[in-house]
């Protein structure tokens, strides 16, 4: 999921679309966040990890 808000945040920036970059910042953020509580060791989405 950070890889594609990644993806989406430098097409966004190079075709100058600003949805594109606006999806690809809640994209990565949301990525962070599942993978800093699947780290931590917390089930997110029933699942003990979160590749």
């Amino acid at each position: 999921m950070i890889l594609l808000g990644v993806i989406l945040l430098v097409i966004g920036l190079i075709a100058g679309i600003s949805i594109l970059w606006t999806i690809g910042i809640v994209l990565v953020v949301i990525g962070a966040i599942l993978w800093i509580l699947g780290a931590v060791g917390h089930a997110v989405g029933g699942r003990r990890h979160y590749y």
